[in-house]
């Protein structure tokens, strides 16, 4: 419930303020540069650090008639007003070593003028400068919150900078940027609230005054470049000093420091009196440097920096939202439920449980059972239900996902008239501490109650793995007595539209009655290796999907022939030129691990047909090992060509194949791993990954050679490698 309250929190405040937020960061890139712009300027040409008042003062009276105003600002500009000798006012930068003019003071550009007045009030004067008040108080408020969601997503405060389960591009990002964004933002979003609290005179009144000094014994007049003061106080410390503007001894120098005022005697140098800045002014002072970034090239790049994560937030954020709103399922039951005899109650925080609750739904539904789907939360009597089954998400720090929040506390209140058996199938990733944590929850709780009988123990699946759900499924029906096929399409979801693809190249059948054909798409459209063709035939509802090599732009796809196969009979009736519609379905699970140094990769069949565009794509030195299984050597024929290619142009380290027709002793590639079992022990051993793809009966085999290496020269389960990614599958 509390990660909720934050998602809603942050989400409202975001839509409320996104496009007032999306001017200042656009206006705020722009004024980012003006105070790099200027500080290019460099005039800046000697240390203030290391020059006094009084040796300016005496390279100015040398050069001019009269001071009026010495100045240095936040990027250690000196610069002045004066009389010169021929009578004329002027305000110039200036040499404080030669007190000779260097340069014209610099004028704000009118794209900073612009930027500046859009920025401040969007040119509505006070109501302007009220809403970008207002926007930076939400903005206060959406990082804070923002902080609060990190912190539950990661599992606390502490844990706030540990390792990021990367689940896309804008989840990832939108984290990492926050974190290192974070104290910028806020101080931005804090100096923009103080600022514009001043602006409205909100803020308490500076009531420091001027406080007399005891005057001390006054020695004879001096010339000014004499006085004490000026000769300890060095420019750097110094704001402005104004000079009499008369002989009057009423009239003193006034010197602003960044701390405090002082007023100066003019004749004899003596300390008259003191202000100090309280700490509104100085406040106001500091808000503005940290705001604007003036006088600092480093810091005024953080603020633009922070800017552009800002802009990202935006669309990150947004694009997260309507991916999750997308996912949500609309529930459309055929039965009721309180005729229904099973009863399905889904968790899902994105929508992605729901699709394998829905498949789940429509199988019972083809075995004409009575069936009802709805979520955790909706949960109430059921007057004829037999069987409870249960799919939910744990989301964060083992929290419900919102649809669930409130099923355990109403499991307590709420009493079934019948006995129900029921199931619980928990989604998660390892890679998350609290891995299924709800799940366990749940099933633990419904334990408590006489009324609620387990049928199977709670079962978890990673990474929403259709194997895992398969090998539920499997067991769940064996329990109940029910027969009936879920396939991985009926639960893949995709976004992609389907496009029109020419085909370029066919080859004949093969002894196996295996193909390759070359599909062109007609439209741009972005794939890798390892990803799916999605292609629904006529008359057709279930889609077939087909592991795609990527060749210079092109699919090439590895098909057998079925004698009944609807699919696979369309595309070997293709000629060139002819054209296909299909869908891609992303598969980032199965794409080329970036980060390893040595890679083996098995297949059977047509099984090495995302190997076959791996290779071909392959720009790292990564060094790769392809073990592939067919029935005879002429059933590597088609394939001959791409392997050779490869082992020539030195992308294929080494190659091994196994022919389980070729002699009379049948081998299988299981078999030549076996082999080869120290190879793939070190591989393991060193962090470097295994792909195996083709069909489920080479995968159990290939499994079974591998446990049988991983444990005898490891002592390591192959589950913990299968669990640390270094194993990945994509088997049919």
């Amino acid at each position: 419930m509390t990660i909720s309250i934050w998602r809603f929190s942050h989400l409202t405040l975001a839509i409320s303020s996104a496009l007032f937020i999306l001017i200042a960061c656009l206006t705020g890139i722009i004024l980012a540069f003006e105070p790099i712009s200027n500080k290019i300027n460099r005039y800046n040409i000697v240390d203030v650090n290391s020059f006094s008042i009084a040796e300016t003062i005496t390279a100015l009276e040398n050069e001019y008639e009269e001071i009026i105003t010495i100045n240095v600002d936040e990027n250690d500009f000196v610069s002045v007003s004066v009389i010169t000798s021929n009578g004329k006012s002027e305000a110039f930068y200036i040499n404080p070593k030669t007190g000779k003019k260097i340069g014209n003071i610099i004028q704000k550009s009118s794209i900073f003028e612009f930027a500046t007045n859009l920025h401040r009030s969007l040119f509505l004067k006070s109501t302007g400068r009220f809403i970008i008040g207002v926007i930076s108080l939400l903005l206060l408020l959406i990082t804070i919150t923002g902080s609060f969601l990190i912190a539950k997503r990661q599992g606390g405060f502490k844990k706030i900078f540990s390792k990021i389960i990367k689940e896309d591009f804008n989840q990832y990002s939108h984290i990492i940027l926050s974190r290192y964004s974070f104290i910028p933002i806020v101080i931005i979003t804090l100096t923009g609230v103080y600022l514009s609290l001043e602006k409205f005179s909100l803020l308490p009144k500076d009531t420091s005054v001027h406080e007399k000094i005891a005057k001390k014994t006054s020695p004879l007049d001096i010339n000014p470049t004499d006085f004490l003061i000026f000769k300890s106080t060095k420019l750097s410390a110094v704001k402005e000093l104004e000079f009499p503007f008369s002989s009057d001894k009423e009239d003193y120098f006034y010197l602003k420091l960044k701390n405090k005022e002082i007023a100066i005697h003019q004749k004899n140098g003596q300390i008259i009196s003191e202000k100090k800045q309280g700490l509104v002014t100085l406040g106001s002072y500091y808000s503005l440097i940290l705001h604007t970034g003036e006088g600092s090239i480093v810091w005024s790049i953080v603020l633009l920096l922070s800017c552009f994560a800002m802009l990202f937030f935006i669309f990150s954020g947004f694009s997260m939202t309507l991916k999750r709103r997308k996912h949500k399922t609309t529930i459309n039951n055929k039965n009721t439920k309180d005729e229904a005899e099973f009863i399905i109650l889904v968790g899902s925080e994105t929508g992605s449980t729901f699709n394998f609750a829905n498949a789940f739904y429509k199988g019972l539904l083809g075995l004409e059972k009575k069936v009802f789907i709805t979520t955790l939360n909706e949960y109430t009597p059921y007057k004829k239900a037999q069987n409870i089954v249960i799919f939910t998400a744990t989301y964060g720090d083992g929290e419900a996902p919102i649809n669930a929040n409130k099923f355990v506390e109403n499991i307590n209140k709420i009493n079934q008239q019948n006995i129900l058996k029921f199931a619980v199938v928990g989604f998660g990733s390892r890679a998350y501490p609290e891995f299924c944590k709800f799940a366990i929850l749940v099933h633990a709780s419904l334990q408590l109650h006489s009324n609620f009988i387990p049928t199977i123990p709670i079962y978890k699946i990673d990474n929403e793995s259709f194997n895992s759900f398969q090998a539920w499924l499997k067991e769940w029906s064996f329990n109940n007595q029910l027969e009936f096929n879920i396939h991985e399409e009926d639960i893949k979801k995709t976004s992609e539209k389907n496009i029109e693809f020419k085909v370029i190249k066919k080859t004949e059948l093969n002894a196996d009655d295996t193909f390759l054909i070359q599909l062109e798409p007609i439209k741009k459209v972005k794939f890798t290796s390892g990803d799916l063709l999605s292609v629904t035939p006529e008359n057709e509802s279930r889609s077939r999907l087909y592991s795609i090599a990527k060749i210079n732009n092109t699919l090439l796809l590895s098909i057998k022939k079925h004698e009944f196969g609807l699919c696979s009979s369309h595309f070997n009736s293709l000629n060139t030129n002819d054209k296909i519609t299909a869908s891609i379905q992303n598969n980032k699970k199965f794409h080329f691990p970036k980060k390893t140094k040595e890679l083996i990769l098995i297949a059977n069949g047509t099984g090495i047909a995302p190997f076959l565009g791996m290779m071909n794509e392959r720009n790292s030195k990564t060094k790769i090992h392809l073990f592939w299984g067919g029935r005879t050597k002429k059933s590597f024929e088609i394939y001959k060509n791409y392997i050779n290619t490869a082992l020539e142009e030195k992308v294929l380290t080494s190659f091994y194949t196994a022919f389980s027709q070729e002699n009379k002793e049948t081998i299988y590639v299981q078999n030549i791993i076996s082999m080869h079992a120290e190879f793939f022990a070190n591989t393991l051993k060193k962090g470097n990954c295994i792909m195996i793809c083709g069909s489920i009966n080479m995968q159990k085999g290939v499994d079974r050679a591998l446990e049988k290496i991983t444990e005898n020269n490891l002592n390591i389960p192959l589950e913990v490698f299968k669990e640390n990614n270094q194993i990945q599958t994509d088997c049919y």
